[in-house]
């Protein structure tokens, strides 16, 4: 069970990294008022949807403790920008405050998993 709980943090730190990275990689044209979400940025984002959702299914499953509120707040960000995202995927200039909001809300993420003991 180990394994398989550690392929899936392995798979929800490849989500982020696309999610992230594809938010980074459009901070300079985020500054000339250009950014648009990638494809990276959603796949990213149902990447971690998926692996963590099956994440606290393998941790309950093996009798581990979830801390239920903090994956309820971790999940409430996601679908934020998961929806942001999704909604916003097609359009080919996105509003500064709003791709800075999914950049604030992953960064968030990232760190509520990070130091949330």
């Amino acid at each position: 069970m180990d394994v398989l709980i550690h392929l899936f943090v392995g798979l929800h730190i490849v989500g982020i990294a696309a999610l992230l990275g594809g938010f980074l990689t459009q901070m300079k044209a985020m500054g000339q008022g250009t950014a648009r979400f990638v494809p990276a940025m959603l796949h990213g984002a149902l990447t971690m949807l998926v692996t963590g959702v099956a994440l606290v299914g393998l941790n309950q499953a093996d009798d581990q403790t979830v801390d239920n509120i903090k994956i309820g707040v971790k999940l409430a960000l996601l679908i934020v920008i998961l929806g942001l995202v999704y909604v916003k995927r097609d359009e080919e200039k996105v509003d500064k405050g709003l791709f800075g909001l999914v950049g604030l809300l992953t960064t968030a993420n990232i760190f509520i998993a990070v130091l949330w003991t």
